[in-house]
């Protein structure tokens, strides 16, 4: 992993909504409005098209427009790229919108349509990918989406790729993150929970930070929880508090993030058909948890 890649990579970001008019078209001026409202209560990265950003559901050139528009409203800002196509083809074209559109880096999601539990399959994708990226690749093992973890030796087999410079390991198991740090021998890898209520544990066993979609609507309770491991304090009021919000909210799947945004001051917008947004007095309940 090169020196800036580390450098520049900041702890916590959130996983950041994409916003929608109700007929499905992007909204970027809502997209702007929610950059430069994280930027202002300390966010300093962002991903962009993730699961969170319903990166499966984004049409081509729209990774782009995301990346673009967020780097005009915060050019300081470190950009990691969404990655959602499960060829090495269609990987490929978004991953060079995202270049293109000034990324940072890449977030690609593990393959798995065609693919699951086939490790060979999934390796040799993430390697044809580093091969050829003109950005740093973090690889994005998500099994609540895609019913498939990433094993931790094969991460640590593609982290000996220069190219490969990363995970965010969403499956919430704070032991996997320790024996994915522990296999690297210290060598340089940025390791990121994204499950909220694995961040503690997660940092305390080595992890980097965090890449949560709770980042949305509690960004300075998940950056309290990571700098409270950091400096040696007692975490776990703050973990507590974060677990229980993001419990609630994450019943509802993708919905229930944008409804926890909205109540938190973003304008997150509708989801993409088939998805809807929640009805108002479930909303309305959302908000009171978040207080």
């Amino acid at each position: 992993m090169s020196e800036a890649v580390a450098r520049s990579a900041p702890e916590v970001m959130p996983a950041l909504v994409t916003p929608f008019d109700a007929d499905g078209s992007l909204d970027l001026a809502a997209h702007r409005h929610n950059v430069a409202t994280l930027w202002k209560r300390g966010a300093r990265g962002f991903l962009l098209g993730g699961s969170s950003g319903e990166g499966p559901y984004l049409e081509p050139g729209e990774r782009a427009s995301l990346v673009a528009a967020a780097r005009g409203v915060v050019p300081d800002a470190y950009l990691l790229g969404g990655v959602n196509g499960e060829s090495v083809r269609l990987a490929t074209i978004q991953l060079d919108e995202v270049a293109t559109a000034g990324a940072d880096a890449c977030l690609v999601i593990t393959p798995t349509t065609l693919s699951r539990d086939d490790d060979a399959a999934v390796r040799r994708f993430y390697e044809a990918i580093a091969d050829i990226s003109p950005l740093p690749v973090l690889l994005y093992t998500v099994p609540r989406w895609t019913g498939y973890a990433l094993p931790v030796d094969v991460a640590t087999a593609l982290a000996a790729h220069a190219g490969v410079v990363g995970i965010k390991d969403s499956g919430g198991d704070p032991a996997r993150i320790g024996e994915l740090v522990t296999s690297l021998h210290g060598a340089p890898f940025l390791v990121y929970a994204g499950a909220s209520g694995a961040v503690a544990a997660s940092v305390r066993l080595g992890a980097t930070g965090a890449i949560t979609a709770s980042g949305n609507y509690a960004y300075e309770l998940v950056a309290s929880v990571v700098a409270s491991v950091r400096t040696g304090s007692d975490p776990s009021s703050a973990q507590a508090r974060l677990s229980a919000i993001t419990s609630a909210v994450e019943r509802w799947g993708l919905a229930g993030t944008k409804a926890a945004a909205a109540a938190a001051g973003l304008d997150p917008g509708w989801p993409r058909l088939p998805l809807r947004p929640l009805p108002d007095d479930v909303a309305a309940e959302l908000a009171a948890v978040l207080g």
